[in-house]
């Protein structure tokens, strides 16, 4: 006579159970790598903001408590003409920042992707500006750009130009004058950026358009530019970002003069926060830079898109 076992079909089979641990077992793994970066970022990034937005509608000058005040800083900077002069004068930099910044770049990035003597040397030396102190940057451009003994303006006066501009002493030249140091900068870095999607174009379109008589100009305009689409875009919004973020080279070049020719909306927020403690209105401010960025690379992305349709 034989006993049969009765067999527990609830239980999961072994096989089952070790393919559970081992994915428990590889989520906590992940899970150990990624934690740190998102507590940091909770703490240093997100705690922040949210408490930018909730000083946004109080006025606090540090010391006491935060008075609850609703809209009325938002209402403040729309009759402040400082903060007016500041808007304006963040979007006449971005202005002319962005298109002179990616023409430049990506002219040299153009330029040193070709197979030339050196052309590591010279990557090296397009790039050595972005990552060279921003006060050393100053105080060089500073005595290049002075009316009376720089440089530029001797090299002004020797091909015929008896008033050269007075740069960061004249309240029209300013901002250019920024701006050019600006470019000289930053087009290092998104040379970087360009080359490594110029790299990526496939050099079988650039020799089938040269076999159907293309020209340089016509291939850059037909193969080169639509492959570096994604690319474009890419720079496009940091570049975008960064142009209306722009303070620490106006705060060492100018300090936003002479008077308020080149005064920013990052340097307005240092000023009402730090330099005259208002730190309810210059968190308004700060919201008012945010949805400025927030909008423009919406805008962006939207046309993005419907260029890609």
């Amino acid at each position: 006579m034989t006993s049969t076992a009765e067999v527990d079909t609830t239980a999961p089979p072994p096989m089952l159970k070790r393919r559970s641990a081992l994915r428990r077992r590889n989520a906590l793994i992940g899970w150990s790598f990624i934690l740190p970066n998102f507590i940091g970022f909770g703490f240093l990034t997100l705690l922040p903001v949210l408490i930018l937005f909730y000083m946004a509608f109080t006025n606090w000058n540090v010391f006491g408590k935060a008075d609850w005040v609703g809209i009325a800083n938002f209402s403040r900077l729309l009759s402040d003409g400082s903060f007016h002069i500041a808007f304006w004068n963040t979007i006449y930099y971005s202005v002319l920042h962005i298109p002179l910044t990616i023409v430049a770049s990506l002219g040299l990035a153009l330029l040193l992707n070709n197979k030339l003597r050196g052309v590591a040397f010279f990557r090296t030396a397009a790039f050595f500006p972005y990552i060279t102190s921003i006060v050393a940057i100053a105080v060089v451009w500073n005595l290049l750009f002075s009316p009376d003994y720089g440089p530029i303006n001797e090299g002004l006066r020797a091909i015929g130009i008896t008033s050269p501009p007075g740069w960061l002493t004249s309240a029209e030249w300013a901002m250019p004058a920024v701006v050019i140091v600006s470019t000289w900068r930053d087009m290092g870095y998104y040379m970087i950026l360009f080359l490594a999607g110029l790299q990526t174009v496939p050099r079988e379109l650039h020799e089938a358009a040269r076999v159907d008589g293309a020209n340089v100009v016509q291939r850059f305009f037909s193969v080169t530019l639509p492959s570096l689409r994604p690319t474009m875009f890419f720079v496009t919004v940091i570049l975008t970002i960064n142009s209306f973020k722009i303070f620490d080279l106006i705060l060492v070049m100018t300090d936003g003069g002479p008077g308020q020719a080149t005064s920013v909306l990052s340097q307005f927020i240092y000023r009402k926060g730090f330099e005259e403690s208002q730190f309810g209105y210059a968190s308004a401010a700060a919201v008012a830079l945010f949805f400025l960025c927030i909008i423009v690379t919406i805008l962006q992305f939207l046309w993005n898109k419907k260029r890609s349709v």
